[in-house]
């Protein structure tokens, strides 16, 4: 059998029409078109959010520094319908944003301690800030926050915890400040219900993380703080920032204390509740003692001072303690256990001083008469603090102590001396006679209310006499009466001839008065002299007769 020749093949099989050519090139040119809008699309990102005020699938953007990076696809709800899932898609080269640091959050109008922001929205609509982060590990998806982050992703600075003591009213957001400068920002606030416990998280930017050292102390402010204690009434007054919500502070709260040196990264501190607890917690090292105060303690309070001559050698830690444990079978009325702190850091310059020194050497003034008084510190708040001076009339030290804590051996004080005084004048007012002294008090006064009226009658009497118009006209004849004794007192004047009678008469009655000077002594001595003769005395006789 013959084989057909290629020719005959070649004229059976069909020939390709050139028409083909243009659907073959519009289909390898789709291809083409979607591998590149495949290609240049950028990666999908989904993100979770409470609620979808304002976004809009296909309008609402994605911005990173007001530049469009990408924007929504869809709008959906969870599953479980508690939140909503946004799903967007980024522009080409966008995944390098996508990273365990980046984050998200929702820009539109808000007024805050900062000022208002995001008011470009107002016509524009909401959009959705991006983030970038530094790390390196992708994601793809994350949480919406509520708020803008406090600080940007690599920022420069020193993060530090902060353990916060019950009271403190700090929230994310709050600015941290250096002496009204604000350094930083409170970055996060964690609280367990578990342990009660409330942890912030700060960051102090770069210049000024230099200013924390070991020897830093923070506390919590507002913007208007008033205090009214045993010092007085103090107005502190902060930036408008703390004044709208509050803040932290910190520095070294004592001018006395060396600065101390750098913290590491992730460093640990307490937050005290204001500057004054804080300037405390840099006396770490303290001796406590018990007073057995046998008076009042209305008005000391938890952080009075305590003094010596007027210089802060310690603080009042509870007031009272222990109130209801045993007390020494020495105290003769039931006493107010409080407790109090020396703490010699307030006096020295070491920052860890000798305390088995302190304690023997304050030993030592109590056997000396050292002794703990109660003083008012305010006449307007009432407050009270702990005086620490020596006393002549203590009684001899016994050392004792309460719940194994040692009793600091106290005395009455201005106050209690000041009631018992009191009490002793009301005891001697309660013993006077005061109903004999208020008879006599009535007698005295009938008898001074008899004598103003007859006061009162010679008063009418003298007025009725000054009244009479013969006592107006004595004026004229008393001057009458004087100008005759003037004309006869004229007429007796030395060199004329009245005055030379007058003393011839004078000097004859001087005479006379001077012969008369005998009998006048006679009728003194015997009255009857001029009817019966004069005695005439017995002659003397010689001694030796008269001895017989």
């Amino acid at each position: 059998m013959t084989q057909p020749s290629s020719r005959a093949l070649t004229e059976r099989l069909p020939r390709l029409s050139p028409v083909w050519l243009i659907p073959l090139a519009a289909l390898l040119i789709g291809l083409w078109l979607v591998f590149d809008h495949l290609s240049g699309q950028g990666p999908t990102v989904t993100l979770r959010l409470k609620d979808a005020e304002g976004i809009q699938a296909g309008k609402t953007a994605i911005k990173t520094r007001s530049v469009q990076v990408g924007q929504v696809e869809s709008v959906t709800l969870s599953d479980d319908l508690t939140h909503a899932i946004v799903t967007a898609r980024l522009q080409a080269g966008g995944d390098r944003m996508l990273n365990q640091d980046s984050k998200f959050w929702v820009v539109k109008p808000r007024i805050g301690r900062e000022g208002i922001s995001g008011l470009g929205t107002v016509l524009s609509g909401a959009y959705i800030e991006l983030q970038p982060g530094k790390s390196k590990e992708e994601k793809r998806k994350f949480a919406v926050e509520d708020q803008p982050p406090v600080t940007e992703a690599g920022a420069r600075g020193l993060y530090l915890n902060l353990d916060s003591e019950p009271g403190n009213s700090v929230s994310t957001g709050d600015p941290v400040t250096y002496r009204n400068l604000t350094v930083g920002r409170v970055v996060n606030t964690e609280f367990d219900a578990a342990s009660q416990h409330i942890e912030h998280r700060i960051f102090i930017e770069k210049p000024y993380d230099v200013l924390v050292t070991d020897t830093t102390r923070f506390w919590s402010v507002s913007g208007v703080g008033f205090e009214l204690d045993a010092q007085g009434f103090r107005v502190n007054l902060q930036s408008l920032e703390t004044l709208l919500g509050g803040g932290v502070a910190f520095g070294v709260p004592d001018a006395g204390v060396a600065p101390g040196d750098p913290i590491a990264n992730d460093a640990r501190f307490t937050l005290y509740a204001d500057q004054e607890s804080a300037r405390r917690g840099l006396f770490d090292q303290y001796i406590e003692y018990v007073m057995m105060v046998e008076e009042t303690v209305r008005g000391l309070r938890r952080g009075a001072p305590v003094e010596y001559r007027g210089v802060r050698v310690g603080t009042v830690e509870q007031v009272p303690w222990h109130f209801t444990a045993d007390q020494p079978d020495t105290l003769t009325r039931f006493a107010i256990p409080v407790l109090i702190r020396i703490e010699p850091q307030r006096v020295t310059e070491t920052t860890e001083p000798l305390l088995d020194d302190w304690q023997q050497r304050l030993d030592r003034m109590f056997k000396h008469g050292l002794r703990a008084t109660l003083q008012s510190a305010n006449l307007l708040t009432g407050a009270l603090f702990v005086d620490l001076n020596f006393h002549d009339d203590a009684d001899d030290y016994v050392a004792r102590r309460f719940q194994n804590v040692p009793v600091f051996p106290t005395a009455q004080g201005g106050l209690a001396q000041l009631e018992g005084q009191i009490t002793q004048l009301m005891n001697t007012l309660n013993s006077l006679p005061l109903e004999q002294i208020a008879n006599k008090l009535d007698r005295n006064l009938a008898a001074s209310e008899t004598t103003l009226r007859q006061f009162g009658d010679a008063a009418e009497r003298l007025e009725a006499v000054l009244g009479d118009p013969a006592t107006a006209q004595l004026p004229a004849r008393l001057e009458q009466t004087l100008n005759a004794l003037q004309q006869t007192l004229g007429g007796v004047a030395p060199g004329s001839q009245g005055y030379g009678q007058l003393s011839d008469t004078l000097k004859r009655l001087e005479r006379l008065i001077r012969d008369a000077e005998p009998l006048v002594r006679t009728l003194r001595d015997k009255p009857n002299a001029l009817i019966f003769d004069r005695d005439h005395d017995a002659d003397p006789l010689p001694k030796a007769q008269a001895d017989e």
